[in-house]
């Protein structure tokens, strides 16, 4: 297919692009309807014929597999090193309470993590006397200062190095690989939060000099929600030790009770997934890596972001906390004299866009994804040329219809 042919067929069979232009993709991207079509029927299954039946069972193993697989392919990994989890949060919250922190020790992250990822080391600083450093920059600081800052933070006694790949709040692309070699030169972990790159950038967890990656399934890997999944480095897997005791830990057991441990990353998934999103879940990535291909799909979402970056730049009356050269998928800007909310709803209501507010650093932020149109970013970004051009006081009224009852 020429790139046109296939964003034709793309867009086709993601049936909510016909709803609204979907810039929101890093909180939940749009589904295929592949996957959506996949959990129907195994729901009306379910619904039809039951859930108990042992076969059925031993086939959702398999399925686990599938996504598990699928997962490895994109981040570089192999399929024992993924354990499938129910969201990058639970990811974050595996990799940071494996590690032995009963004697204390040090973390190191950034002022820019989401709360999924600096959460739990609040907690195993709060329980077990640890000491949290944070890397405090703007959004667009330059990789040497930030390496800096980590040069100076993992001192003797860090044992984890918690990150984003991608921030949330600017889209900056982390310096991950050379933070994850100084971590390691002194002896700690890096766990990376990978939220706002799997499925938006390449990602390759070994030349990141990753120990643990975190994902989620509804943002760039356009699964369903509930789901996530969290890479473990082979090494590790007998100095890691899950937080938890479930029945996924064995990999068999008799009637007298003797069991024998998984040897992989399997011993850190949690039970209780929802059959029909696990199948789904694998549908979307096998449909981004074999159907729309992960080539097209890196180059053209670049290009997409990097249009949207340009020319939201150029306006004058705004400002532009993404750093071009460094961005994933994520474009963070602020629009002068606008309260971030009242910027999006205005936007919203005059493009038909479904785009996030970030509180934490008053800013709007979009999620171009590759199946963006250049007539819906010009569209937008009209939108923000409108108000940029504007106060909330002086925008001139929007167009309304009303209807006569008759």
């Amino acid at each position: 297919m020429s790139d046109s042919d296939k964003l034709a067929a793309v867009r086709a069979a993601l049936p909510s692009l016909s709803a609204a232009i979907q810039l929101n993709t890093g909180t939940c991207g749009p589904i295929p309807a592949e996957s959506a079509a996949a959990m129907t029927e195994l729901e009306t299954y379910e619904r039809d014929f039951g859930r108990a039946q042992a076969e059925y069972w031993q086939e959702a193993l398999q399925r686990i597999d599938e996504a598990r697989a699928g997962i490895a392919a994109v981040l570089g990994g192999d399929l024992d090193e993924v354990a499938l989890t129910h969201a990058a949060t639970d990811g974050m919250n595996m990799g940071t309470w494996a590690i032995d922190w009963r004697d204390g020790g040090r973390a190191v992250t950034t002022c820019h993590e989401h709360a999924g990822g600096v959460g739990p080391l609040y907690m195993v600083c709060d329980r077990f006397g640890a000491d949290l450093a944070f890397a405090e920059f703007v959004g667009n600081t330059s990789d040497d200062e930030i390496v800096a800052q980590f040069d100076r933070l993992i001192t003797p006694g860090t044992k984890l190095v918690s990150i984003s790949h991608v921030l949330w709040t600017t889209g900056l692309v982390m310096p991950v690989a050379r933070i994850a070699a100084i971590a390691h030169e002194r002896g700690a972990l890096v766990l990376v939060d990978g939220a706002q790159s799997a499925g938006a950038i390449p990602v390759n967890v070994r030349d990141l000099g990753a120990d643990m990656y975190a994902v989620p399934g509804q943002k760039w890997l356009l699964g369903p929600e509930g789901l996530g999944a969290l890479w473990i480095r082979r090494e590790l897997f007998e100095t890691l030790k899950p937080s938890f005791a479930n029945y996924q830990m064995f990999e068999s057991y008799d009637s007298r009770g003797n069991r024998a441990m998984r040897a992989d990353a399997r011993r850190f998934m949690m039970p209780g997934f929802h059959r029909p999103s696990v199948v789904a879940f694998a549908r979307s990535i096998g449909w981004l890596t074999m159907y729309v291909g992960l080539e097209f799909v890196y180059r053209r979402g670049a290009a997409m972001a990097h249009r949207a970056a340009d020319a939201i730049a150029a306006i004058d009356g705004v400002t532009l906390l993404t750093p071009r050269d460094r961005m994933a998928g994520l474009v963070s800007f602020r629009i002068d004299g606008w309260p971030a909310q009242a910027a999006l709803d205005e936007l919203s209501a005059r493009t038909f866009a479904i785009a996030r507010t970030l509180p934490m650093v008053d800013a709007l932020r979009i999620s171009v994804g590759f199946w963006a149109t250049e007539e819906e970013l010009d569209r937008f970004i009209h939108g923000v040329r409108l108000l940029a051009a504007h106060t909330p006081e002086s925008i001139p009224p929007r167009r309304t219809l009303t209807i006569l009852n008759a």
